[in-house]
């Protein structure tokens, strides 16, 4: 691989910007001769069932009035560190659980860190697509993630430090991160840049600057703080044998795709620039990889109809060639500097309103399979930006409750993770459920609870036998694609407090594949092993062999 070089960036805004009311939020609170009354307050919000924004700022209040300072929550955070470090208290892990601020945020099992790429031309003409020059294709400069990434000039390493210092100071564990490297078509950059930026990310996990990408990722193997996965975002049009391999280079284990319709009707209206056979292609070569599959579909795109949309909606899963493991739905919103917007001028055009919306989402959450997590349902885009249609952003809370009037429910992976509800090893059923697709047979693994609640999972791929393999090396291998234990993510080392994690679900899934493959007749087993996971399957007897983790059946 070439040697990394440094790249120059558009300077967004200025770097000595200092936001002062945050700043003085989280200094460090002098509590020298009030351990007390610090200990009342700590004692006082954890009372608190739940310990939501109201309860937190009532008693605030009333401690206000007894001469404390007002503490935001990574405050309470320094504050009850420092009293166990004197002995005042007696540290218990579930206490930064509890007062952790957005505890969504890791309650999945790990901790996700997202950063932006520099502005770059992107090589779609998508209809739809806001055009911003501030930002990568696709993204708006007062979107939250974006607005964080121009503060720091794109910079990957600033990025990822700020996000994981901001994410510790709120009550998060880091040592597990899934890292999202976002910013329209990431295979359209130089390949330079590309490996420049991931060991930037890594050098920041690591808190050490490598020399090379594989001395970053081999520092971060071992490290504090460990990535556990990699995802990027591109289009299906770019996806060759070649990418492939050059992704697992990088460490890639998941692949975000804009499938955005599979009417090709509709495609070619909209000016995607590809069909929807090339969507088929591009899963069948990554799913033979053994990546992670996460789908975007847009309903509401131009020449689209709700009957449309909601028929379209199941030919992701009628269509055995499609099949995503995770989805986003982005409902299409119109903006003033997309083109779409002059289709809008011009009569040709009309958001749904919310109404409708909310209708097409209940319908398509109530057919969503059971091994598909529904990661997202609308962009976090600013309301004030969208020219007509729905505003709202909460509407998968919304169609959730309509689905509960009607008797229904969604059956996705997110709807039925376990989240932050202590779980047994007694309390817990292995599952297995199956579905073919156009070259594998995936079996989808997972330990449920009575009510069906999932507390972990493990995707299992195995390739037909005549079927022509994008990389060679992976010939008469099953593959593992992805293992995912829920629950709040808990800091490596650290023994289960009745959480999923750490329980040994793990270490059952990976041995009930290894049985299942061999009874199908693989010689060997292979896993997508992230950077930061690859001891973890040497404990599973898995050694490293080039690009995968690979296993023989005896």
């Amino acid at each position: 691989m070439s040697a990394s070089r440094q790249f120059e960036y558009i300077p967004a805004v200025k770097r000595d910007r200092v936001d002062a009311e945050w700043q003085a939020r989280n200094e460090t609170v002098d509590i020298d001769g009030r351990e007390t009354l610090f200990v009342e307050l700590i004692d006082a919000l954890l009372a608190q069932q739940p310990l939501n924004s109201r309860r937190y700022g009532n008693v605030m209040r009333e401690y206000a009035r007894r001469d404390l300072p007002w503490l935001s929550k990574s405050q309470a955070l320094d504050v009850y560190q420092q009293l166990c470090d004197l002995d005042f208290m007696e540290f218990d892990p579930d206490v930064r659980l509890r007062l952790q601020t957005k505890p969504v945020r890791s309650q999945a099992g790990v901790t996700v860190v997202t950063v932006l790429t520099k502005p770059y031309p992107c090589p779609g003409k998508c209809v739809f697509c806001p055009t911003d020059v501030r930002m990568p294709k696709s993204y708006l400069h007062d979107e939250p993630g974006a607005q964080r990434a121009e503060r720091h000039a794109f910079d990957p390493f600033e990025q990822t430090v700020s996000r994981l210092n901001a994410l510790e100071q709120i009550g998060h564990p880091t040592e597990k991160i899934e890292l999202l490297i976002l910013g329209g078509t990431w295979s359209s950059y130089r390949r330079d840049y590309q490996e420049w930026f991931v060991k930037r990310c890594l050098d920041a996990m690591n808190q050490l600057e490598a020399e090379t990408l594989v001395e970053a990722q081999e520092l971060n193997a071992r490290g504090k703080r460990r990535n556990v996965g990699l995802v990027v975002e591109t289009r299906q049009d770019h996806i060759d044998a070649d990418e492939l391999r050059w992704f697992r280079y990088l460490g890639v284990t998941k692949v975000q795709v804009g499938i955005q319709s599979m009417d090709d009707r509709v495609l070619a209206i909209n000016k995607r620039g590809h069909d929807t056979d090339a969507t088929r292609r591009a899963f069948r070569l990554l799913r033979l990889a053994g990546y992670k599959i996460h789908g975007h579909w847009m309903p509401n795109l131009l020449g689209a109809t709700l009957e449309s949309d909601l028929a379209d909606y199941s030919r992701l899963w009628d269509d055995i060639a499609v099949r995503p493991d995770e989805l986003k739905i982005y409902p299409c919103m119109l903006l003033e500097n997309a083109e779409m917007y002059q289709n809008y001028q011009r009569g040709e055009y009309q958001p749904y309103t919310e109404a409708e919306l909310l209708e097409l989402l209940v319908g398509c959450k109530a057919q969503t399979p059971r091994y598909v997590r529904l990661n997202r349902i609308i962009r976090d885009i600013p309301t004030t930006r969208v020219v007509e249609g729905n505003k709202k952003a909460n509407m998968r809370q919304m169609a959730q409750q309509q689905l509960k009037k009607r008797g229904l429910k969604c059956q996705c992976i997110r709807c039925r993770e376990v989240r932050r509800d202590k779980v047994e090893q007694d309390d817990l059923t292995l599952t297995v459920e199956s579905y073919r697709t156009d070259a594998t047979t995936e079996h989808f693994l997972s330990f449920v609870t009575d009510d069906d609640r999932i507390a972990g999972f493990l995707r299992l791929s195995l390739p037909d036998p005549d079927q022509d393999l994008p990389l060679p090396e992976l010939a008469g291998h099953a593959m593992i694609r992805e293992v995912h234990i829920y629950g709040p993510s808990l800091p490596l080392g650290d023994e289960s407090q009745g959480d999923a994690q750490h329980i040994g679900l793990g270490w059952q899934l990976v041995d009930q594949a290894k049985v299942m493959a061999k009874a199908a007749g693989f010689s060997r087993i292979a896993v997508i092993s992230a950077i930061g996971t690859r001891n973890y399957y040497r404990k599973h007897g898995f050694e490293q062999d080039g690009l995968y983790m690979t296993n023989a059946l005896d």
